[in-house]
């Protein structure tokens, strides 16, 4: 029973160290996605892909958060050094930004054409994209990271 009760904790605070995550990646991706085409022109579609700066950066910055939050907040040390962790957390995230990279390319060119208003505020289609490539991607980043990095 205490161990249903710890992994559901867990559970309940890997989802709280995500949306927090996701809130510092698409905050900063709506930052770099507004001003960074002032600077690169081809921010907006570069050779069909979309934003890719932004999701770049964004997604770093998201990143880095988790992992944060993650090991303040989530998991357990593992029984690897903090280094061996950072480096596995950071290849994992890596192949994680790929992932999240194409899902955005494939929402955004092909599922989310038009704004979603919510009344108070209008989501643009390249927000409703990063949300849904941000939603798919944190279910593989769970139990990836969970039985890889910190051996849960």
């Amino acid at each position: 029973m205490r161990e249903l009760l710890i992994r559901q904790k867990q559970v309940l605070f890997f989802i709280i160290a995500g949306g927090l995550s996701a809130v510092v990646e698409i905050g900063s991706f709506k930052a770099f996605s507004t001003y960074l085409p002032h600077f690169f022109a081809r921010e907006t579609n570069f050779h069909g892909i979309h934003y890719p700066l932004s999701n770049i950066f964004s997604t770093s910055c998201g990143i880095i958060s988790n992992y944060f939050l993650s090991i303040w907040f989530v998991f357990e040390r593992g029984k690897h050094s903090k280094r061996k962790e950072f480096a596995y957390f950071m290849g994992i995230s890596f192949v994680s930004t790929l992932l999240s990279l194409g899902f955005f390319q494939v929402f955004y060119s092909f599922i989310f054409r038009d704004n979603i208003s919510l009344g108070f505020y209008t989501l643009s289609p390249e927000i409703i994209s990063k949300i849904a490539a941000i939603l798919l991607v944190s279910i593989l980043n769970y139990s990836v990271k969970k039985k890889v990095i910190f051996n849960g």
